[in-house]
């Protein structure tokens, strides 16, 4: 692993200011958190398929408008009124809670059973929350939803997928899904990333149709 580069990251944090002080940039000037929440969504994607796909290039460029992301909304957090914070007080509590999270590295404390176990007991404890599905997004699609239930629920010792046998769907086709996310979970298998990847075949091979399509019946000379 190189050593950060803080002189590049420091350069991007001033280019963000000025594109957000007076006499910048009047589309940068006037976003809010709320406005740019389809672009955080957006670059996420678009940096899961360049994985996904194994692009090099993309995966480099991905990673920088994510960045951006990061850095745009710290920005926009520096002007709030009672309760500013900026790019810096990101980082520094980023590598605050990596630190309590890894007792085991950073402590030299032994592992408490399964690694993702213990990382959500440390974090069930620092939220205070009272069930292990709190805090799972209610924005992300249904097949990531429901495999990050089985998986919460499963490390915190419910037999998930036992009751996911027991639950009613209104219809067929849910009951199939939530057999498919079951399985998916046994076998280790990321169920959105096995969808996204077999939807791409589809689209490769329905353009493969439309490229035919427009060449034309072939004849024989």
């Amino acid at each position: 692993m190189t050593d950060p580069q803080p002189d590049s990251l420091r350069a991007l944090v001033r280019v963000m200011d000025r594109l957000r002080s007076p006499g910048g940039c009047p589309w940068d000037a006037q976003q809010t958190h709320e406005s740019l929440v389809p672009y955080v969504l957006e670059e996420a994607h678009e940096l899961a398929e360049a994985i996904e796909t194994d692009d090099r290039v993309g995966l480099r460029e991905e990673l920088g408008d994510l960045l951006l992301q990061v850095v745009f909304h710290a920005r926009i957090a520096t002007e709030h009124p009672t309760d500013p914070f900026d790019v810096d007080d990101v980082a520094a509590d980023l590598v605050a809670k990596l630190v309590r999270r890894h007792p085991h590295v950073f402590e030299g404390a032994p592992v408490e059973g399964d690694v993702h176990v213990q990382w959500d007991r440390l974090k069930n404890a620092e939220k205070q929350r009272g069930s292990a599905l709190d805090g799972i997004p209610l924005a992300i699609g249904a097949l990531a939803r429901g495999q990050k239930v089985l998986a919460r629920a499963q490390r915190a010792g419910i037999d998930a997928a036992g009751l996911a046998r027991e639950v009613d769907p209104p219809d067929e086709v849910g009951r199939r899904l939530l057999g498919v996310l079951v399985d998916a979970e046994a076998h280790g298998v990321d169920a959105e990333s096995a969808l996204r990847g077999a939807v791409r075949q589809l689209e490769d091979a329905v353009r493969a149709v439309e490229q035919v399509s427009r060449r034309g019946p072939s004849s024989d000379r």
